[in-house]
């Protein structure tokens, strides 16, 4: 059997229970029990339909809970960091129910106020996009004492300028564990924004978001504008991009100066638009549209093009700048292989596709920098360091700095390395693109079902021996 026929055959299995050689190897020197052993390819071709956004399905989850009337959302990601999302607000009484003939997620808006009065306790795991927003939700909107808790890594992310901000509207917020983390009890408390809310935005854009989700519920003195305020320099613009464009389709127009000053109307409030579509996931598609670039391609995804509101389209520019052949429509986009050269960016408009764009870089001629990547540090792992070990393992000259990445690649990478993917989904897909040159082996590869559980199976129908 061929090693295309073998990846064929083993399509259907779980992408923790499969490797192309037909079993799962255990590893106990790096304490790794599951791996998956990819490659080598020597070509990539074909076409994905993308899973919705991530980034996009948790907030349409929860701006869907806080309007009125019912909203039907359909290409609702359902991943681990989803399915948080759905627990927590079924468990605060906005049920998300799925509908089997259509396979739309319908949620039943609550206008404001949670339902559940009674104390709660909430684990949302890994879940940054679940967590921020959901934790100014409460204090706005909530009725009750929440109990709010993660995984380890995510009690290890900071959360306190976000706390911070909400304690000057007169949020009561507790911090169960060290002072600027997870866990937090938010308790019943009105707030009152009777001046503009500053928000620092240099860690986490999430905390700006959190606090433009909830403006429309902030009670303010005098009938007043409301106004946020950001103080130092805003990462991740994008994201504030995509959570304004949303906010919109729930009938809620901010006016704004730039990055710095957000403004609504008082008496302003979300409002169903009955049906949505969540667009595919721009994130997910860096990894196989550098598979196109890597591996000859033609790879074209459907589900993001040039009408997307995600910043992570921008990678596909980054491509082309490296010397990929790129097309764009509106919904879709196509890369090929060219000589690809390295690339000096500044990735901050783009910190989670910047992790793909260093995997490229290993088939690049020169050396790559990637820049302004600090918040890779309080990422799902420390991603800097993260990264800085694994592609050194693959014979890369690496240096690492406090916001950058520095990547000269190998005249040769070294072959069955396996990758620590550090419970992080993302570490585990851009390093399998390792395996159009080399085979690589991918330590806890079910560690995707974060955001993409069938990554490893997408992967497998484009490439090629």
């Amino acid at each position: 059997m061929s090693m295309q026929q073998q990846a064929g055959a083993s399509i259907d299995a779980p992408p923790h229970k499969r490797s192309l050689h037909g079993a799962v190897s255990n590893d106990i020197e790096t304490a790794c029990t599951e791996t998956l052993t990819l490659g080598p390819f020597a070509h990539a071709k074909g076409a994905v339909q993308l899973p919705g956004s991530k980034s996009i399905s948790n907030r349409v989850l929860l701006l869907a809970a806080l309007a009125a009337g019912e909203t039907r959302i359909h290409h609702l990601l359902d991943c681990e960091d989803t399915q948080m999302m759905r627990q927590a607000l079924g468990m605060l009484g906005v049920p998300c129910v799925h509908e089997q003939e259509s396979g739309a997620c319908c949620v039943r808006g609550i206008y404001g106020h949670f339902p559940c009065t009674t104390p709660a306790a909430l684990f949302l795991g890994n879940a940054g996009t679940v967590v921020r927003p959901l934790t100014a939700a409460l204090a706005a909107c909530g009725g009750g004492e929440y109990r709010l808790s993660g995984t380890d890594r995510m009690h290890q992310r900071p959360i306190g300028d976000l706390v911070t901000s909400l304690r000057s509207l007169g949020a009561v917020i507790e911090y169960a564990g060290e002072k600027g983390f997870l866990p937090l009890v938010v308790h019943p408390a009105r707030l009152m924004l009777a001046s503009p809310v500053c928000v620092r935005g240099e860690t986490s854009s999430q905390f700006l978001t959190a606090l433009l989700m909830i403006l429309p519920y902030l009670p303010c003195t005098g009938g007043r504008e409301k106004v946020i305020e950001v103080a130092g320099d805003l990462i991740s613009k994008p994201y504030i991009d995509m959570t304004v464009a949303l906010m919109a389709q729930f009938g809620v127009h901010l006016q704004r100066e730039g990055y710095r000053r957000f403004m609504v109307p008082d008496g302003t409030r979300y409002c169903s638009p009955g049906e949505i579509r969540v667009e595919g996931d721009a994130s997910s598609a860096s990894y196989f549209l550098a598979a196109g670039a890597i591996g000859g391609g033609p790879v074209r995804v459907n589900g993001v093009g040039r009408a997307s509101i995600q910043g992570d389209i921008a990678f596909a520019r980054a491509l082309a700048q490296m010397g990929a052949k790129v097309q764009t429509g509106d919904t879709w986009i196509q890369t090929g292989h060219a000589p690809l050269r390295a690339i000096d960016i500044d990735c901050g408009h783009i910190p989670d596709a910047a992790m793909t764009l260093a995997i490229v870089a290993l088939f690049a001629q020169g050396t790559s920098t990637l820049r302004n990547i600090a918040s890779w540090r309080v990422k799902e792992t420390d991603r800097l360091a993260a990264m800085h070990a694994e592609l050194c393992k693959l014979g890369a000259d690496v240096e690492v700095g406090g916001d950058f990445l520095r990547i000269t690649p190998p005249a040769h990478l070294k072959p069955n390395v396996q990758i620590r993917t550090y419970d992080d989904h993302r570490m585990a897909m851009c390093f399998s693109l390792v395996a159009l040159r080399v085979p690589v082996i991918i330590c806890d590869p079910a560690c995707v079902r974060k955001t993409f559980p069938d990554y490893f199976q997408y992967f497998l129908t484009l490439v090629r021996p």
